[in-house]
Order: C-alpha cells, then sequence, then structure tokens
C-alpha cells in the first residue's frame, strides 16, 4: 500500500558551471572528438557515478526531504489510516448533486406557478401601453440627455457570483430578437403579466444564493432575464437571440419526436423557391435536439435519401447528425419532374403513426388547398412561406402544435438540457464560457375559456454550472490521479478532465463545433466492450477495473496506472455520476489527530498556502466571505471569528495535521538560505513542497527577481499549482515513484540555455 502523502520537493534549475556543465559540455563535444580520443568505458561511468552522487546530495540537502521522512515517521504511531469505500463514496456524491439540482427545481416549479397565475388573472388589452426595461435600451440617452423609450436608469453593479459582470439583482430585464417588435400588443401584455415574476426571482435567489441566471421565455418571443443586464447587439447592430430557438425552450416545449422532413427538388423550385425551402429545412434541424430522431427525403422524378447511408431508417438528432444533413441540403439542387406521392409513401413506411406539417413555398396559392388538406387529415399543421423573413415564426408553430397534448393535460415535464455553452448569451456579456446545463419548464395557460385550445405561454429556466455540480465531488477525496465525470443517458459527456471544449483563435477562446456531443467512450477508451459506458446509460451503480494510460504534462510524458470505476446515477436527472480512484492513492487517507491550538500556530506561518480553488469553506455565498482565501477562511473558522462560515471538516483536520508535521520545514530551509553563499551551490533557486490535503511550503534561495521562471507556483501556471481540476504536474509523477528517489524534468518549451535547466521533485 502506497499513501500519496508525499513531500513534494522542488530545487529549481542549475546554472551552467561545475559538473553538470562540464558534463554537458564534454557530451556535446563527444561526436568530434571520438576518433581522436577514445574514452574507457569505466571513466564515463565514473563520471556518472560522481554526478548522480553530486546531484542527490545537493537536492537532499536543499529540499529537507530527510527531515521531512522523519517527522512523519516520528508520528505514524498516531496515524489512523482509513480505507475508502468507492460505492459508497460515489453515491454520497450522487445524493449532494441530486439534492442541489432538486433546489434549482423548486425554484423553476415557483417560477411557473407565478407565471400561470399572473396570466389566469390578466385580461388581455389590446390598447395597453407600459413601460418596461428594455436590455438593450436601458441607460441610453437622447441628444438632449433624456431617456429614450424603455430606456431609464437601470442601476448596474458588478457582482462576483456572475462572474463580475454588471448586473440588477433587483429587477429582470426584457430582450427582445430584431424581427420582434417592442410594442407590439401581444408583447406588451406578455411582459405586464410576466412582471409578477420580479419578485419570485428575487425571493428564489435568497433562497437559493447558489443560483445563476433565471429566466421566462415567452412564445411570442421576448425573453425576462434575471438579474437584469445590458445587452448588446452584434457589430451589425442586430439582436439575433430569440429564446424559443434555444435548445432548454424547445425540449420543455415538446416531447421527443421522430421527423421525417420531405422536400420538393424538382425544376419548379429553381432559384429563391428552393433557397427558402433550405433554410425552412435548416431551421427546423435547429428546433431538434439529442432526445429526437431525424431523417430527411428528396424527391423529383424519384425519390432518395439525402443521406444515402440513412436509408430507410432515423438516426439521432445530436449536432453531428444536424451539421451533416445541413451540408448535404446546401448542396440540394433543382430539377425534373416531383413527385410527392411516392416521398410520402416512403415516410409512411418508416413511420408508424404521424402526423404532417405541411409548408408551402412561395407566393403560389393554387396548391394551397391541396397542401393543407394533407396537413389537416394527418393532425398536423399548415403554413406558407413567401419569403427568408417568414421561415422562422411559421416554423416554429409546429413546436406549439406539438406542446398541445402536454398543455391540456398540464404536463409539467422537468427536462434538463445537455452540457452546453451558450454564446448568444456569451456574446452579450450574460455569460461566460463555461460548461452549463439548464433545468427547464413549460408554462401553460390555465384560463378554463382556453384550456381546451392548448396554448404554451412559454418555457422558465435556470442555469447551472457543472463546475458548481462538481465542486460536491471534492479532488481531495479522490487522490493525487483520481477524478469525477458526469454524461447523459445518451452517453455524451457532461464534465470530464478530458473533455476540452474550446480552441483558440488567435486570442480568442472559442467553443469546438462538437464539443457537447462527446461521447463518453471517447475519452475513456479504455472501455473497449463499452461495459462502463452501457452502465452509466442505463443509470446503473457498480464499479470495474481497468489499466489505462493518462498523458500528462501536455501530452509530453504518460503514466500507467491502474484505476478502479465508481459510478451511479443522480435521482431524477437523465445524468449519472462517476468517480475514478487510482490503485494506490484515492483508496486510502491517513488520518491524524492535531489540536487546533496546535496546528492554528503553524498555520500562521508566512511560507503556507492552501489551495484556493478548493473549498475548505464556502465563501462564496455570503457577500462579506467572498474576499477572503481560503487560508484566510480556515483561520477565522478555527479561531471563531466567523461562526457563520461551513467549512468541510475533514479536510481541515488533514490540513492542520499536515501544518503541524511540515512546520520544521521552514526553519530548517531559512537556515540554508542565510547560509547560502556564491562560492557554493548557487544555481538552486528554490524548495517547495506540497501534501495531500492542497497545502504548500516554499522557500526562495534567491531574490524573486532572479527566478527563472517567475511564473511558477502562481495562479498564472495552472499545471504547477492545486486547482479544482487536478493536482500540481510535479505531484503527480513524482507520486509514480518509490519514496525518497527524486524526478528531473528539463521545460521542453524553454530555449537558449534550456539545456541547463533541470527540474527535481
Amino acid at each position: 500500500m502506497q499513501l500519496d502523502l508525499l513531500l513534494m520537493v522542488l530545487v529549481w534549475r542549475m546554472l551552467p558551471g561545475g559538473l553538470l556543465w562540464l558534463f554537458l559540455a564534454l557530451s556535446c563535444l563527444l561526436p568530434f572528438t571520438w576518433s581522436q580520443t577514445k574514452i574507457p568505458l569505466d571513466t564515463v561511468k565514473s563520471w556518472a557515478d560522481a554526478f548522480g552522487e553530486d546531484m542527490y546530495n545537493m537536492v537532499t540537502k536543499y529540499s529537507g526531504s530527510l527531515l521531512l521522512q522523519k517527522k512523519y515517521k516520528d508520528v505514524e504511531p498516531t496515524l489512523k489510516i482509513k480505507e475508502v469505500d468507492g460505492l459508497e463514496l460515489v453515491k454520497k456524491f450522487s445524493e449532494e448533486m441530486e439534492s442541489m439540482l432538486r433546489r434549482k427545481v423548486e425554484a423553476v416549479e415557483r417560477l411557473v406557478e407565478a407565471a400561470e397565475d399572473a396570466d389566469l388573472y390578466h385580461e388581455f388589452n389590446a390598447s395597453l401601453s407600459f413601460d418596461y426595461y428594455n436590455a438593450v435600451r436601458i441607460n441610453e440617452k437622447d441628444e438632449q440627455d433624456n431617456y429614450v423609450e424603455l430606456g431609464s436608469e437601470f442601476i448596474l453593479e458588478p457582482n462576483e457570483h456572475f462572474n463580475n459582470l454588471l448586473v440588477n439583482t433587483t429587477f429582470s430585464d426584457i430582450q427582445l430578437p430584431t424581427n420582434v417588435y417592442n410594442k407590439d400588443p401581444d408583447i406588451l401584455n406578455g411582459v405586464y403579466m410576466s412582471e409578477a415574476l420580479n419578485p419570485i426571482f428575487v425571493d428564489n435567489f435568497e433562497r437559493d444564493p447558489t443560483l445563476t441566471w433565471q429566466y421566462f421565455g415567452s412564445s411570442t418571443g421576448f425573453f425576462r432575464l434575471y438579474p437584469g443586464i445590458k445587452w448588446t447587439p452584434d457589430e451589425n447592430g442586430v439582436l439575433s437571440f430569440d429564446c424559443r430557438n434555444r435548445g432548454w425552450y424547445i425540449q420543455a416545449a415538446t416531447s421527443p419526436k421522430d421527423i421525417i422532413i420531405v422536400v420538393d427538388i424538382s425544376g419548379s423550385m429553381k432559384g429563391l423557391l428552393l433557397t427558402i425551402a433550405k433554410h425552412t429545412i435548416v431551421t427546423i434541424l435547429d428546433t431538434l435536439g439529442e432526445n429526437d430522431f431525424v431523417n430527411i427525403i428528396a424527391y423529383n422524378d424519384y425519390v432518395h435519401y439525402v443521406e444515402p447511408c440513412f436509408k430507410g431508417i432515423l438516426v439521432q438528432a445530436d449536432r453531428d447528425n444536424r451539421e451533416h444533413f445541413k451540408q448535404l441540403v446546401d448542396e440540394l439542387q433543382a430539377k425534373g419532374v416531383g413527385t410527392v406521392s411516392k416521398a410520402l409513401t416512403e415516410s409512411f413506411r418508416i413511420l408508424r403513426e404521424v402526423r404532417v406539417f405541411t409548408y408551402l413555398i412561395g407566393r403560389e396559392v393554387s396548391f394551397a388547398q391541396n397542401v393543407k388538406w394533407i396537413a389537416c387529415n394527418n393532425k398536423g399543421y399548415y403554413t406558407q412561406i413567401s419569403t427568408l423573413a417568414d421561415v422562422q415564426e411559421n416554423v416554429m408553430e409546429y413546436l406549439h402544435v406539438l406542446s398541445r397534448p402536454m398543455v391540456i393535460n398540464h404536463d409539467h415535464d422537468i427536462i434538463w438540457t445537455e452540457a452546453y455553452m451558450d454564446s448568444a448569451l456569451f456574446a452579450s456579456q450574460a455569460q461566460s464560457l463555461l460548461l452549463m446545463t439548464t433545468v427547464a419548464m413549460p408554462v401553460f395557460s390555465k384560463k378554463n375559456e382556453t384550456r381546451s385550445h392548448g396554448i404554451l405561454l412559454g418555457v422558465v429556466g435556470s442555469d447551472v454550472p457543472l463546475r458548481e455540480l462538481l465542486k460536491l465531488a471534492p479532488r481531495y477525496k479522490l487522490g493525487v490521479h483520481g477524478y469525477a465525470f458526469l454524461n447523459t443517458n445518451n452517453g455524451y459527456i457532461l464534465s470530464h478532465p478530458d473533455l476540452r471544449p474550446l480552441y483558440k483563435e488567435g486570442k480568442k477562446l472559442k467553443p469546438k463545433p462538437n464539443y457537447n456531443s462527446v461521447d463518453l467512450s471517447e475519452v475513456e477508451w479504455e472501455d473497449w466492450d463499452e461495459i462502463l459506458r452501457t452502465a452509466m446509460i442505463n443509470g446503473e451503480t457498480g464499479f470495474l477495473s481497468m489499466d489505462v494510460k493518462v498523458p500528462v504534462d501536455k501530452g509530453k510524458r504518460v503514466l500507467f496506472l491502474t484505476n478502479d470505476y465508481f459510478f451511479t446515477d443522480i435521482s431524477d436527472t437523465p445524468f449519472s455520476l462517476g468517480i475514478v480512484l487510482s490503485r494506490g492513492h484515492g483508496e486510502y487517507i491517513l488520518v491524524g489527530n492535531t489540536s487546533v491550538e496546535e496546528g492554528l500556530h503553524d498555520l500562521l506561518q508566512p511560507d503556507l498556502t492552501l489551495a484556493n480553488e478548493w473549498i475548505y469553506c464556502i465563501t462564496d455565498i455570503d457577500p462579506d466571505h467572498r474576499k477572503l482565501s481560503q487560508l484566510e477562511a480556515v483561520i477565522r473558522f478555527l479561531t471563531g471569528e466567523e461562526p457563520d462560515l461551513e467549512c468541510d471538516e475533514e479536510l481541515v483536520q488533514e490540513v492542520l495535521f499536515d501544518a503541524v508535521v511540515t512546520a520544521p520545514m521552514e526553519a530548517y530551509w531559512t537556515t540554508l538560505a542565510l547560509n547560502l553563499s556564491d562560492e557554493n551551490e548557487g544555481g538552486v533557486e528554490m524548495a517547495f513542497m506540497g501534501t495531500r490535503a492542497g497545502l504548500m511550503r516554499s522557500m526562495l534561495y534567491v531574490g524573486s527577481e532572479k527566478l527563472s521562471n517567475s511564473k511558477f507556483l502562481t495562479r498564472e501556471d495552472k499545471e504547477s499549482i492545486f486547482t479544482m481540476d487536478h493536482f500540481p504536474l510535479w505531484y503527480r509523477r513524482a507520486a509514480e515513484h518509490p519514496s525518497g528517489s527524486f524526478i528531473y524534468s528539463i521545460p521542453f518549451e524553454d530555449s537558449g540555455n534550456s539545456c541547463f535547466k533541470y527540474n527535481w521533485w
């Protein structure tokens, strides 16, 4: 059994000189001198032995490794070893996540109830005059320094909880796409009615301060967002964001569906008609999600599938398939004579219970009655699309029709989206490029006179950053190589350390095209038989083991590990949670017995830091706590200065133990630094150490201005510090080697004198 409570020490960079310089200089000259002077093998071996011995003695001295080993040996009789039950741990994490997500659902349910009640008691007024906060116009003034219409003063302040964006946590505001008139009677009545959501937004946020964005997307097109923000059009002055196109709206408004799109590509469709038809198909594809299945049939003289490989079947409408269909549709050309009957027959062969929705393209009306008859006699809906500008509104009608059974039955289904980054909201500074999921529910009209019509008022939703969810599976409980991951019941990754959703374009980070349709099998590729994937898709609870290869240091090195996987579902969601414990590192925890008084004294030493991304204490809820570092929060918790602080007592106890055991390192390193002279091993710049509890100590042997890497052990160099996502690279590599050995690293990316720069740990 190997415990990953290891001393990690680095002595940074040997400057050119001494044995190191002699050795490297000789090795560079060997090809040129070999023919002139043959150096005996024993001589080279003696040089290597001497070099190795000197290196070992130097790093042992400046690291203080022997002292620390002795200190841990001294306290060994008082230690207890606690075995981690991976199955119980994953169940515990799952229950905590389910509890967190349940609070989000309850917040959305309160919004649904408030919206439906507000509509019930609201009477439509065609002449209603009503001013509201328009997210684009707020705080805008005209040339006379007067606020523009719908642009009253709207106080915006930076808020840490919302990524320091300028927000108003007292009121929501309204965004409308460019093609929706902001004073249309339907809009004014809807906005007026939905004012009732403001106090619910605020109350929800007070009940659960971990809530982020809350919103109501109306079926008429307006979007009410809390907290209120200033919305910015794109560079062309256009507001393309339409809440009715978002995945959360579409999934909540309809049930999963099987769709075949049939398009006429006969010669009569040449020119603008075919362009409108293509745009209509693309818009329909954009209304589909991963729970839907689709295919596209084109017809003229004969019937053919736009993708021959999908002939006779339906395929999942995931992002990859939708984009593939869009490309194929764009390549369609009009020719021949249209024979719709064969196309419909082929469609009915695949679909059993069919509803037909027809779109008549262009201004021609001679076929209108026949096309309408087809739709009305097959429980569908007919509409005519005359121009490109008509496409969006007319396509959305089929969703409203499909939602009617849900509305009439009042089926308030809760939906959870796949992981996504809302780049449209990001462009408006309402969101950062963080993976999130959305919980959403439909809002129906409860008025007796319209209940049988099945009127969908809109959809309410709230975002849940996946990073916040994974905080409930803390890194320190999983060991140096351990991690947690989430996936959906479709097999797609919600969160995983190997999911890299962004790429760099110039200086900007952008989402990859298929970032939210990465399958579990693509990151856990050792799961050859998809045993893990299948079990998690089915929501099963269990475990399995796999030998894996883990790339580290940007792919330059590989670790060979045996991982134990534990998994279970998260109740009342389509998600499953998995955790990984690596053999020898995540399955045991050292439990020390240290008093608060003793540990607190050593926590105050200036060379000590804690992993600031870890949650020793919850500091992001109470505004008074947000400015505290994790170390400051722990100290205030232990001294009783902040009795309201909620801290992880198990982790705090580990920190106290590590602080006491490692305390002598400060005095040892300080003594060495004071006695250091230019004549001895003057190339040593720094020594440091870290523990499994995220505690670090460090000592500079030179002035900070002389450091060869000033970013090392700072937040700028994520690979060298404890983060929420991983242990430091030096910790991970050293953990795979026997106690007492040193690992050497040469920074490959450096140039110039890089062959003389060595790291030891």
